[in-house]
């Protein structure tokens, strides 16, 4: 637990001033969290004091004989109030004895009555309710009702807005542990995507290495740069498009290698990519995608085409390859590519509004299709 929150006041805190930590005090706001502050309690009671107090100066024609009245009562509201917010509420509605709390709520109306009512009649006035058309020096059945009625309202009124303030505080909780959850998920789906993409890579350099190739400090030269857009620019909820397609041809490069002549990948860009932006990693797990279920099980020539066209604020992306020989008894399928497909639909949905985006997964003569149509 923070030592602020253990001891009170931290140090400095302890020492400052009185003044200054008063002045600090009546400075403070009202929280995005929606909390009540004193300051909220002080303002709120001051201006219906003086409103009340003109008010009934003006029903009686005497602003001292209200004020006094308001001296008395005022304290009255202000105690009842807290009590049913602060202790009645929270002990008895909140776990449903609700026939203990209107007992309690109507005891305490019957205390604040004759201590209302004697305070007024020793402090004020004898005539309790110069409001009626005769003078009331007892404690009569109408006045009463008409008090604890008045002293209901006032009671009412301050629990609606702790309620209120109440509900706005869980709801902005409620919004926030949402937003948290989408990016947790968000990161979740971004992890999935990397190690299988590294573990490619990795086995490329692998294979090279043994073959003694000088086509390994190239390869390891471009698993760097993807290491460095993978750690540090996908972290950034949306990242510039330009960078997002040099990742792509980094990895497209990187399996050039690994494939040589038995591969043929044919990648067109047209389009200003300036101030474009994009979730991180998105376009390059249908080029992955390409590679894991398209050249790696083929036997022979295998063909890819990447198409990135930029219309105005749209990316217009279309990949397709060519289905290894042993797939193509299987029925076509939009849900071809596992995971690495499932994940990407997931994060198009969490990223992006539904209007922002449209994918469209097919297979069609013996070629597959990915085709996306998104806000950049």
């Amino acid at each position: 637990m923070p030592n602020v929150i253990k001891n009170e006041l931290n140090p400095v805190q302890k020492h400052a001033p009185v003044n200054e930590r008063v002045n600090g005090f009546f400075r403070k706001k009202m929280s995005k969290d929606y909390d009540i502050t004193y300051v909220h309690h002080i303002t709120f009671w001051s201006i219906y004091f003086i409103f009340n107090t003109l008010r009934w100066s003006h029903v009686h024609s005497d602003l001292l004989y209200s004020l006094k009245t308001n001296l008395i009562g005022f304290p009255i509201h202000i105690a009842l109030s807290y009590f049913n917010v602060y202790y009645l509420m929270p002990k008895y509605v909140y776990h449903k004895k609700y026939v203990s709390y209107a007992l309690l709520v109507l005891g305490s109306l019957l205390i604040m009555l004759l201590v209302k009512f004697n305070l007024t009649y020793y402090f004020v006035s004898t005539n309790v309710m110069p409001e009626a058309t005769e003078v009331v020096n007892t404690l009569t059945l109408n006045y009463a009702i008409t008090t604890m009625l008045g002293e209901l309202y006032v009671v009412s009124f301050v629990t609606a807005i702790k309620i209120t303030a109440d509900w706005l505080r869980e709801t902005n909780k409620l919004h926030d542990l949402e937003k948290r959850q989408l990016t947790t998920e968000l990161k979740f789906l971004r992890s999935q995507v990397s190690p299988h993409f590294f573990f490619n890579t990795l086995n490329n350099i692998y294979s090279l290495t043994l073959e003694k190739s000088d086509k390994a400090p190239e390869v390891v030269l471009k698993l760097s740069e993807l290491m460095r857009y993978l750690l540090y620019a996908s972290n950034k909820p949306k990242q510039d498009l330009k960078k997002e397609i040099d990742c792509i041809q980094n990895y497209i490069d990187l399996e050039r290698i690994r494939f040589n002549d038995s591969l043929v990948v044919n990648m067109n860009l047209s389009g200003n990519l300036e101030n474009k932006k994009i979730s991180p990693m998105l376009l390059i797990t249908f080029i992955e995608n390409c590679f894991k279920h398209g050249a790696s099980q083929s036997i022979g020539k295998m063909y890819i085409d990447v198409n990135i066209r930029i219309e105005g604020d749209v990316l217009l992306f279309k990949v397709s390859n060519t289905i290894p020989e042993k797939r193509k008894k299987k029925k076509p399928s939009s849900k071809n590519g596992g995971i690495g497909l499932s994940n990407v639909k997931k994060r198009l949905e969490l990223a992006y509004a539904k209007n922002d985006y449209d994918l469209q997964i097919y297979e069609r003569d013996n070629v597959f299709h990915v085709e996306l149509k998104i806000k950049v």
